[in-house]
């Protein structure tokens, strides 16, 4: 007989603890997916193994303890796997279930005995290694020596765009299989693993490699996590989640365009990629590369400091120049008289670059049609009710859709407080743009590339297909389209407003305009010709849009890290937010009050100080739930403390049956919305 704790994969925040119970198969193994009563009505639950015992502890009555039921014998996770979920636990203030369920497969085995494979038949890109560079060449000679000799180190890979970052990855990876060992190479976003796929397919074959993302199926990535699980993949590839793939010593991890707020996950548990990608590869003396054109200021802070290696690939693979970089005042187009979408500057560079041949591509961070819709009689603006935020027309299907909970309502003829005909759509989204566009320049074949048009499995591909094909001359798209795509034939990049990043309340607000107008000029001239950006602004003299405009890292991070410095913002702190939510808004009013009266006793007067707000949350209505927040402050260096903080203050609500509000905690979110 042994005796078996584990964690319950239970919904309830009651139940976030060890369970005891004794299990007569003696193979019983730690991490083994097990089957138990649960509960008066000894439901049978889901569970995981943490601790294999001989005896029971001195404490535990023999008379209660129950027995497991059944053992899965196909998932068993691994010691590493459990310590680092406990690690997301402490870290993240999470329950243990949650970070477990991260490991755990989705979906189930096919019931006809089927093999599901993504990208079957998919042979990828052949032909023989690229010729390295000499910055390629002196970057791999700092970093292969770490995993010839099996030592943990944390590598910044600082190459500007087109500079032959993924031939550093590729080498690395290479060399990791060599010796027997396994990678993760990490994209932020999904639409970018076809290109990534079809280079590492072509270099190291299909039986090698493992994908996992969000948009497989789900006996796709249960099949996925299978064939990885036996040891029978080296390299594995996907999106954010794929961190968590089930690997045996792990020789690299690899972070692209690390900069990305992708790699910070914004549902429980909310976690940071790159801080489970260093926990995951210490554990089997691996390294991690940290690879972007516009490192994060937390990432490049770091690397000052010497936590990570720093190394700069200044030029573009093929000797080609960086773009040419042009602002134009729109505060001066406007003022001309032109109330067009388009400066006159970027309409002739658009039809001049068609002209050539040269493809382009359109950037507008906004999807929909219209960002809102307002009475022009008496100023009424339709909002979601579940959310209390402005609602966006989409013209395609004549809906107002809420992009934070998806809530889709029909467009009203008249409006609804006032009933005036003068209902009027106000603001402009890539289906907008694209509408303008083609009006513009209708001998052009143009093409979205958003959430919207990417919804349907394959979608991603066929447009991104059509580009590299040539089938399609303007691409419109939002962010996705500034990360890391690469095609030859791109001329132009036409940034609309770069004042919609710029002009968010957050403190990240600078960086994230330089990372996007950089990113986004990058996809220009990766061919033979050096290529254009045209970027409108309200705010040229800004230094984010000035920095991005000269391709000068270094001037931005200088004058922003002063600013984070003297307002205490990341690197030199940790931003914590606490946020209450209710069915009823005196509810979350209540429980917000409670949960700052407790925080302010257990920080004690001069840590209290750190604490922020018990206002309403900016989106102050979510899925039907009201939500108030306050932003903790956690000074460099405190956040054991702080964390220990508010974790006794969680327990000690939640112990409490009769509170009728939820709490959650977000540690450095990538939105304080």
């Amino acid at each position: 007989m042994k005796y078996i704790d584990v964690i319950i994969d239970n919904k309830s925040k009651h139940t976030d603890s060890f369970f005891t119970y004794a299990c007569s198969d003696d193979k019983v193994r730690e991490g083994q997916k097990v089957y138990v009563p649960f509960g008066k009505g000894n439901k049978i639950r889901t569970a995981y193994v943490f601790c294999v015992k001989d005896e029971l502890s001195p404490e535990s009555d023999p008379e209660k303890i129950k027995s497991a039921e059944s053992l899965d014998t196909e998932i068993c996770l691994t010691r590493e796997m459990l310590d680092t979920a406990l690690f997301m636990t402490r870290r993240y203030l999470c329950k243990t279930i949650e970070a477990v369920s991260c490991f755990t497969p989705a979906g189930s085995p096919s019931k006809r005995g089927k093999k599901r494979v993504p990208y079957a038949g998919e042979e990828g890109e052949r032909g023989a290694e690229k010729l390295l560079t000499e910055e390629q060449q002196r970057a791999l000679a700092e970093i292969l020596p770490y995993v010839k000799q099996k030592k943990h180190g944390l590598f910044l890979l600082h190459g500007v765009t087109g500079s032959g970052k993924t031939e550093v990855y590729m080498r690395v990876i290479a060399e990791c299989v060599k010796r027997e060992r396994t990678a993760i190479m990490l994209v932020p976003e999904i639409s970018l693993t076809k290109q990534i796929i079809e280079r590492f397919f072509g270099r190291f074959g299909t039986e090698n490699i493992a994908v996992l993302h969000s948009r497989l199926a789900a006996g796709e990535r249960y099949d996925e996590w299978m064939r990885i699980r036996r040891g029978d993949i080296k390299i594995v590839i996907g999106a954010r989640s794929a961190v968590f793939a089930p690997l045996e010593n792990i020789g690299a991890v690899i972070l692209d365009e690390e900069h990305e707020s992708s790699y910070k996950s914004d549902m429980a548990p909310k976690y940071d990629t790159a801080e489970i990608a260093i926990k995951r590869a210490k554990a089997y003396g691996g390294i991690v590369i940290a690879g972007s054109a516009t490192p994060s200021v937390n990432t490049y802070k770091r690397a000052e400091e010497g936590i990570y290696h720093i190394i700069n690939i200044k030029e573009r693979y093929n000797k080609i120049k960086l773009p040419l970089v042009e602002t134009v005042d729109m505060r001066k187009e406007l003022a001309a008289g032109n109330k067009s979408v388009f400066s006159g500057k970027l309409h002739r560079e658009i039809a001049s670059s068609l002209e050539n041949g040269r493809q382009v591509i359109l950037f507008l961070n906004r999807r929909g049609y219209s960002t809102f819709i307002s009475c022009r009689e008496c100023g009424y603006v339709m909002k979601c009710p579940d959310c209390g935020i402005s609602m966006v027309y989409h013209k395609n299907e004549n809906k107002v859709v809420c992009h934070y909970c998806g809530r889709q309502e029909n467009v009203p003829a008249l409006c609804p407080d006032c009933g005036s005909r003068y209902i009027k759509y106000f603001g402009m989204g890539t289906e907008k743009l694209e509408e303008e566009t083609a009006a513009a320049f209708p001998n052009a074949k143009t093409a979205r590339l958003d959430l919207d048009t990417i919804s349907r499995k394959g979608s991603i591909d066929r447009i991104l297909n059509d580009f590299e094909d040539r089938k399609t001359d303007i691409l419109i798209g939002t962010q996705i389209v500034a990360k890391g795509l690469d095609f030859a034939n791109v001329g132009l990049v036409g940034i609309i407003s770069a004042d919609i990043s710029l002009n968010i309340p957050d403190f990240r607000s600078a960086e994230k305009t330089f990372q996007l107008i950089t990113q986004a000029a990058g996809r220009a001239g990766r061919g033979e010709e050096r290529g254009h950006v045209i970027v409108q602004t309200y705010s040229p003299e800004h230094y984010a849009v000035t920095a991005a405009a000269a391709h000068d890292y270094e001037a931005f991070y200088r004058t922003e890290i002063k600013m984070r410095k003297l307002l205490g913002y990341p690197p030199y702190a940790d931003m914590m937010q606490i946020v209450v939510s209710s069915a009823e808004e005196s509810d979350a009013q209540a429980g917000a009050d409670l949960t700052e009266a407790l925080l302010r006793r257990a920080l004690g007067d001069a840590e209290a100080l750190n604490l922020m707000g018990n206002r309403p949350a900016p989106i102050g209505k979510s899925s039907g739930r009201y939500r108030y927040h306050m932003i903790l402050k956690c000074p460099k260096g405190k956040r054991p403390l702080y964390t220990s903080f508010i974790d006794a203050v969680q327990r000690q609500i939640i112990a409490d049956k009769k509170n009728k509000f939820n709490i959650y905690v977000d540690i450095n979110p990538y939105s304080f919305m």
